[in-house]
């Protein structure tokens, strides 16, 4: 087993890590980046980015990851593939372990290890993904303007999706799998009150139809009359919910009931010292690469302003 020591372990590579990394690296702190099975995070699934300031005719979503990368080693960021299977906060520094193997001795951890979006399972997902299927209303509605979208759900996200899309679309066919909805009482009026959105209560998804060019339409079924019908869509969105990749980290760190790390208010400190949190992994409401590589950067001022007093510590 491999062992070294770092300043800085960064462990994701989406926009959090890699904003972190330039952040940290411009320090001088030589931060390691480890990339996680999905190098470039959710972004790298997603072809037109056309919501990140900077970039005046949009950017394809794999392409901005690799500008990120590279910027981030320009400075000296040591990016490497890998994934870190396990953790030890219990002591300071900490240990991480890469690829079951690699043991990393590390002054501070930045995770930025995203949340990745629940699916229904169908294979038809996978095979539509980019090409109208979509887990985020606010990063590809504008993609289906003037155009019968349909959204999957029965939560707040999925409220706001609707109506959201609602906003832009011809009609919005919302699919519910109960007769009622968990989403608040305020959203669940708003849906209610929109009228270009129509509720398919005990409604399940049985396939999406489409051809090379994407979605065409969905096949739907009651799941108490056992009725299917079809409906003609351009867009399918999927509104239950995200699952943050938090799991190794729980026996240290404070998560909320679905599994978001909680941070302290204000910043990007966990309640492990040394160990802060960025991006989707910490963040349930906004979800975006915007603010993902704003955490990323508190987060990289954080861990260096936390350095810099462990330091005075050892001087005094």
């Amino acid at each position: 087993m491999a062992k070294e020591e770092v300043k800085v372990l960064i462990i994701g590579s989406g926009p959090a890590g890699y904003t972190a990394a330039i952040y940290a690296a411009r320090a001088g702190l030589k931060p390691v980046l480890y990339t996680g099975g999905q190098p470039g995070g959710q972004l790298t699934i997603t072809n037109d980015v056309e919501n990140f300031p900077g970039y005046p005719n949009g950017i394809n979503g794999p392409e901005m990851m690799v500008d990120l990368q590279k910027q981030a080693e320009r400075f000296g960021t040591q990016v490497r593939y890998g994934m870190v299977t396990s953790v030890d906060f219990s002591g300071y520094p900490h240990s991480v372990i890469v690829d079951e193997k690699d043991e990393i001795i590390a002054h501070t951890v930045i995770i930025a290890t995203g949340a990745t979006a629940k699916y229904l399972g169908i294979p038809s997902e996978e095979t539509f993904a980019n090409r109208g299927v979509s887990a985020c209303a606010v990063c590809d509605g504008y993609f289906y303007r003037g155009k019968d979208v349909a959204v999957v759900g029965a939560g707040d996200s999925a409220a706001e999706e609707a109506t959201y899309l609602a906003n832009m679309c011809t009609k919005v066919h919302l699919i519910v799998r109960r007769n009622e909805m968990r989403a608040s009482k305020i959203m669940q009026k708003r849906v209610l009150n929109t009228p270009n959105i129509v509720i398919h209560w005990d409604t399940e998804t049985e396939e999406i139809i489409g051809n090379d060019h994407g979605v065409m339409g969905v096949k739907l079924v009651n799941n108490k009359t056992g009725l299917k019908s079809e409906i003609a869509i351009e867009g399918f969105f999927l509104a239950i919910g995200h699952k943050p990749n938090t799991d190794i980290f729980k026996n240290y760190i404070e998560v909320d009931e679905t599994g978001y790390i909680k941070v302290i208010p204000g910043s990007t400190k966990t309640n492990v010292e040394g160990v802060f949190a960025v991006g989707d992994a910490a963040d349930k409401v906004y979800r975006q690469a915007i603010t993902a590589a704003g955490t990323g950067c508190m987060g990289a001022l954080d861990a260096e302003k936390f350095l810099v007093a462990k330091e005075m510590e050892i001087v005094h």
